[in-house]
């Protein structure tokens, strides 16, 4: 009998052990179908060193369509091309995972003292392949030249960068800086992968050691990252400089430097949800999930493994298994280490107790030879396992409840700090979203849904389940004077209804910082479209209507609302401009209401330098004045193109001051912007007058934004009347300057009853 069970207990080691050698051989063995695993049965999975992952393939049958490439083994080691219409580029790397294409396109050299016109760039299918603009920028070697770009048949946004040459310094930078001497860089002027570029000879007023001579410019495209890591930039500017370059050729596109650029790449431009249902649906791999992925203005999706797998998702069985153990510097166990299907377990050796998961976290314990001892060990095993299991099952279950208990008393406390500030309660529960909604809008807050970040917030594109597209505001900061921010502004957006202000939509209340749901507005700030790198901007037109438009929102706000509402933080990005460049007045965060018996309020200074009313700063007292006076200043930016928190002039003035000054000595034209000056005419004079009026130092001799609008709806309705007409005395609308007696006349200029009407009313004088 003692013999069975000495015998019995001989058995149940051995097969223990066997137990684990074959778990262990069956954890490896993914990992090595992992690497074979990328590309279709009987297709090549690797050209050279580069990787070639299905939809990606080489040779018929091996990939999908639109996603052809070839392996050149006339290079050693041979070449992945994409080759399309006589133009190439190398692929350094697929990224499966982040939906990225690594290339190389070579470069251009351009030599001479003509103005070059072309289109350059790498002609791929765009609804599969975007050039991300994000990642990437032009970066153009040499000296003696302008260089515009801009994306064909897209007038919007022209970006521009120059590069002088100066005496003493090389005609390409070799320092591996970009600053404008040797060597200039252009942002993507937006999200495509063919450019209308242009380049001339530009000779600035220092450029007195090559004036006259012709340029020599070699453009590329590459990656921000790869641009500033390693000294990539330095070493590729030295090639250029020593000639190592040809233009064009792939094998030898910057000798001893191999450039980078990112491509961005949809499996479909279907969404996630349409893709599901489709017989085309890429995700065929088990443990895969489909993503979707935005590039540019374009949407579409890519696949990927689940979380403990790697490989393709796109082929059946293509994501496996990771095996953790083989990986201890990423996946940390100082005991034994036992792959699972997605996961592994961490025990302490036989023998030993403890956290495994910590150095010297086993601790040694007395061994005991007996079956009882064999027989205990498997059961404690047994009750460990279970023990673990439900403890992972428990504490997901405790985490979901602490979550939901933590969005349940956000939501009390928000709520109740909103409901203390609206004056219709029944506003709360018609603009209430719940989190999960918002986190499947913006697929949890993907960083590919990111549309814009400020000092306050972070603001994500979504869709939500009823398929409007909006902005959603999320705090970067969890502070309290956030979360008082964040009720101000809905309190405040509820009670309006006005075209040039932005909707609110709703807010979510179960975050510690109240999300902001807002209407998608698509076309960026009047900030970006002002200040872009080419001499020409937004139209005078435009900019007298944008004026005009947040000219009536202001006046809507300070006498037509429930209550006064005062803006505080009115400046160009905070003007929004959609598709058909409507002015959107937004973020309210800082604003405030005044009864309508009140004409001022005590408060804390708040809102951004170079637009902030001195007054407002000096006496603490907020009144509707304020507004006027950043509108002033934003005037100012548009009639001038300078930026009023950064400028100053070389006597030390602000862009407030310097205005002033000039308009005073009649010399208005030395600051204007050449393009108004050009199309505005006597109109952009006459605005100047208005602005002049709004940044008054005190505000008893500014207008309000009610007679503000007035002025600026008769010269709208002028010009709109004149359209490209010469301009007759009839159509010339006098605006009196400060301190202008109000029954003084100008011989020169006559009006119509309506204008004498509107032009009568009280206005500071």
């Amino acid at each position: 009998m003692a013999l069975c069970v000495i015998h019995q207990n001989h058995m149940m080691r051995v097969v223990t052990i066997a137990a684990l050698h074959l778990l262990q051989l069956q954890s490896i063995t993914p990992v090595l179908l992992a690497d074979t695993n990328l590309a279709l049965p009987g297709c090549i999975s690797k050209c050279g060193e580069v990787r070639v992952p299905y939809p990606f393939g080489v040779g018929a049958g091996c990939y999908r369509q639109g996603f052809k490439l070839t392996c050149n083994e006339t290079y050693n080691p041979p070449k992945l091309l994409l080759e399309l219409d006589n133009t190439r580029a190398e692929v350094l790397d697929i990224s499966l995972h982040h939906g990225k294409l690594y290339v190389d396109n070579g470069i251009v050299s351009l030599t001479g003292s003509n103005r070059y016109n072309m289109t350059w760039g790498i002609p791929l299918d765009e609804s599969i392949f975007t050039v991300s603009p994000f990642w990437n920028n032009f970066v153009i070697m040499g000296c003696g030249f302008e260089f515009l770009v801009s994306l064909p048949h897209v007038n919007d946004t022209v970006v521009r960068c120059t590069s002088s040459c100066l005496r003493g310094r090389p005609a390409v930078a070799t320092d591996g800086l970009c600053s404008g001497v040797g060597c200039c860089e252009a942002s993507m002027p937006g999200a495509g992968n063919m450019y209308s570029i242009e380049l001339a000879s530009y000779t600035a007023s220092n450029d007195l050691a090559r004036q006259g001579q012709p340029f020599n410019a070699t453009l590329v495209m590459v990656e921000n990252e790869w641009w500033d890591k390693d000294n990539h930039s330095m070493l590729l500017q030295k090639a250029v400089s020593d000639g190592l370059v040809t233009s064009w050729d792939i094998s030898s596109s910057a000798g001893p430097v191999q450039t980078r650029a990112v491509v961005k790449w949809n499996f479909s431009n279907l969404s996630c949800a349409d893709a599901w249902s489709s017989s085309d649906f890429g995700c065929r791999s088990s443990n895969s999930y489909c993503h979707d992925h935005w590039t540019g203005e374009s949407s579409g999706y890519i696949c990927r493994c689940s979380n403990g797998y790697e490989g393709n998702p796109y082929i059946p069985n293509g994501c496996q298994d990771i095996d953790e153990c083989t990986d201890p510097d990423k996946y940390e166990c100082f005991g034994h280490c036992i792959n699972t299907d997605g996961s592994y377990n961490c025990i302490c050796p036989r023998g030993t107790s403890g956290n495994p998961q910590k150095p010297h976290g086993c601790i040694k314990a007395a061994e005991k030879f007996s079956g009882l001892a064999v027989a205990t060990g498997f059961g404690s095993g047994a009750c460990l396992l279970l023990l673990t299991f439900s403890a992972i099952l428990l504490r997901r279950k405790l985490r979901a409840q602490k979550a939901k208990q933590l969005r349940d008393f956000f939501f009390r406390k928000n709520r109740g700090l909103l409901l203390q500030r609206l004056v219709d309660k029944d506003i709360a529960e018609r603009m209430i979203f719940s989190l999960e909604e918002l986190e499947k809008a913006t697929n949890t807050f993907d960083e590919d849904r990111k549309i814009g970040k400020g000092g306050h917030g972070t603001v994500y594109k979504g869709i939500l389940s009823d398929q409007r597209v909006v902005a959603i505001k999320r705090s970067m900061r969890a502070i309290q004077s956030e979360t008082d921010n964040f009720i101000n502004e809905v309190a405040i957006l509820s009670q309006i209804n006005h075209r040039n202000v932005v909707k609110l939509f709703g807010c979510c209340l179960e975050t510690e910082v109240p999300l902001l749901v807002y209407e998608f507005i698509s076309n960026g700030t009047l900030y970006e479209h002002l200040h872009v790198c080419s001499s020409l901007s937004l139209p005078w037109r435009e900019r007298l209507r944008i004026a005009l438009e947040v000219a009536r929102s202001l006046a809507y706000l300070h006498s037509a609302a429930s209550m006064s509402i005062i803006h505080r933080d009115i400046k160009a990005t905070n003007i929004l401009l959609d598709d058909n460049l409507t002015a959107k007045v937004s973020d309210f965060g800082a604003s405030r209401g005044i009864p309508i018996d009140q004409t001022r309020v005590t408060t804390a200074i708040q809102g951004t330098f170079g637009y902030l009313d001195p007054e407002c700063y000096n006496t603490r007292q907020l009144t509707e004045k304020s507004d006027v006076y950043s509108f002033g200043v934003m005037l100012l930016e548009l009639l001038t193109r300078e930026k009023p928190h950064i400028y100053m002039s070389p006597s030390g003035c602000s862009l407030v001051e310097q205005f002033l000054l000039l308009q005073n000595q009649d010399k208005l034209s030395e600051i204007l912007d050449p393009q108004v000056t050009k199309e505005g005419d006597e109109d952009a004079r006459e605005v100047a007058e208005v602005a002049a009026m709004c940044i008054s130092p005190s505000g008893q001799d500014r207008p309000t934004m009610k007679q503000v609008e007035m002025r600026l709806e008769v010269l709208q309705s002028a010009s709109t009347n004149i359209g490209n007409d010469p301009r007759t005395e009839e159509h010339i609308v006098n605006i009196l300057s400060a301190g202008q007696k109000s029954g003084s006349t100008d011989g020169s200029r006559r009006f119509s009853m309506e204008r004498e009407i509107l032009l009568s009313m009280d206005f500071p004088r």
